[in-house]
């Protein structure tokens, strides 16, 4: 049973920045993706970025390159920890963020929230212009 928890969620201004982090425990020992969705109200989800274990391959959305960094910790464990780096916050990253984790297979391409197993209650980042 995969567990995640996100945190660090927030309210900052425009250009601001932020770091979620989601805690993941269950995971088995071997391949596996792990990413980042964002929803925000009338919209669909949409793949921020993912990750790869092993290897720690990397995915980010066009919108955010440049600005935001995904990362994790890298020994093999059935516990861990990624992270979301948000830099230069603009009101349309806006959203609900949440982990998710796709398990015998590494990441490829742009994710789809189909894709993914496990999901996390998600933790609100909120930019204001």
């Amino acid at each position: 049973q995969v567990n995640l928890v996100e945190s660090g969620g927030g309210s900052v201004q425009a250009g601001g920045s932020l770091t979620l982090s989601c805690e993941a425990s269950g995971l088995p020992i071997s391949k596996h993706c792990l990413g980042w969705f964002r929803q925000a109200p009338g919209k669909e989800r949409e793949g921020v970025a993912t990750i790869s274990w092993p290897g720690s391959r990397t995915y980010l959305h066009e919108s955010v390159k440049g600005r935001f960094t995904i990362s994790q910790d890298e020994a093999p464990s059935s516990m861990k920890m990624m992270y979301l780096r948000m830099n230069h916050l603009k009101p349309e990253d806006t959203a609900k963020y949440y982990c998710a984790a796709a398990l015998g297979r590494l990441c490829s391409g742009g994710p789809q929230a189909n894709e993914f197993s496990w999901w996390g209650q998600g933790t609100q980042a909120t930019v204001s212009s």
